[in-house]
């Protein structure tokens, strides 16, 4: 684990800590983009990451250039015309994101807006479903905002007896948690969280017949039918990808497959144990306190305590913490994901009990 004299250790929720295994995947001979050989790159990056999900038989995963957030903007405009209607689960950031991404490109969409640090109601949810009927379902898989799971099992027994097809933002679930194409009809996520990747590339993955339809979009670029199809015929993106980021993630998955996503899943989970129990043996108030995922916790702030001195005396110990972004809440986030272990949460425990001793004289 430990590959550096000096390391950083990033606590914010991606980019995250890579090995240096990773980054060197990068230095490679020049090479341009539409050789044969630079797609057959491809094309196994695409069947590797198909890899990680249950049920693909029938499916693909289509590569872009960008981040997570422009997958997420191509499957939401591509997918839905203006026939369609579009529910949207709200409750964090990136749920608002999806909203603006639906209000932006005049989307036909509603909102179910369910509290940042609490459990949906999932009665309440249905009991929605069944008033609005809308053809698509997009969500948060595991809300970056706050690490609350909105789970995917439930969701799926109601929404898919009432024939709706859910769209997954699973940006900070992918490469830790078991994904289903049975349970989901639409995979999104990036290179640059559990994956332990770059950043720099997004994919979406889908059943073939779904993606070949989702050709609505009004952007060249975020066309993801047009994308799909290039691809499967050329191995190829239509446009330049981000060559090193490329080899970067073909070997961010073998270290994966190497691994194995339940050993990924259980070094994840004891280092989120030992982070919640250290910072409650503290004294800090840890969310979600029900529905908490494996990967991000927020921590409210003690009375009197400065973020931002908080931030940079973790830092200059070579750790770097993220701010909240719940509004109206003094919280910062902690992400245990990446080429970190347990003993990186201990190590910062310690810190953060030195600032605490500090922060007290």
């Amino acid at each position: 684990m430990k590959d550096f004299k000096q390391r950083n250790i990033l606590l914010n929720p991606g980019p995250a800590c890579i090995s240096s295994r990773v980054k060197k995947a990068q230095i490679i001979p020049d090479i341009c983009p539409r050789e044969r050989e630079f797609g057959d790159v491809m094309e196994r990056v695409s069947k590797g990451l198909l890899g990680f999900v249950k049920n693909t038989n029938n499916a693909s995963c289509v590569l872009f250039g960008g981040s997570g957030t422009l997958a997420v903007e191509a499957a939401l405009s591509s997918l839905v015309s203006s026939k369609h209607k579009l529910a949207i689960i709200n409750n964090g950031a990136y749920g608002e994101r999806m909203c603006e991404i639906a209000r932006l490109h005049d989307l036909n969409f509603i909102e179910f807006r369910s509290d940042v640090l609490e459990l949906i109601d999932y009665d309440g949810l249905l009991g929605f479903l069944q008033k609005e009927r809308p053809d698509f379902l997009a969500l948060v898989h595991s809300e970056t905002t706050s690490g609350l799971i909105n789970d995917l099992k439930i969701i799926s027994k109601l929404a898919k007896p009432l024939g709706i097809k859910i769209i997954a933002d699973c940006m900070s679930s992918y490469a830790c948690y078991e994904l289903d194409l049975k349970e989901v009809d639409m995979i999104i996520a990036s290179s640059n969280k559990n994956i332990q990747g770059m950043a720099g590339v997004s994919f979406v993955i889908a059943n073939d017949d779904l993606l070949e339809g989702a050709k609505y979009a009004k952007s060249l670029y975020l066309d993801l039918a047009s994308q799909y199809k290039y691809f499967k015929k050329n191995h190829q993106m239509r446009f330049t990808p981000p060559v090193q980021t490329i080899y970067a993630l073909d070997e961010a998955i073998r270290e994966l497959e190497e691994e194995g996503l339940e050993n990924r899943y259980k070094r994840y989970e004891e280092s989120n144990q030992v982070l919640r129990e250290g910072l409650l043996s503290l004294g800090f108030e840890v969310y979600p306190k029900n529905g908490a995922g494996v990967i991000i916790s927020a921590v409210m702030l003690k009375d009197g305590m400065d973020f931002d001195k908080l931030h940079d005396y973790c830092k200059d110990r070579g750790f770097t913490i993220y701010p909240g972004k719940i509004a109206g809440l003094d919280m910062f986030r902690i992400a245990n994901i990446g080429m970190i272990d347990s003993w990186d949460m201990r190590l910062f425990l310690e810190i953060l009990k030195e600032f605490e001793r500090d922060f007290k004289s």
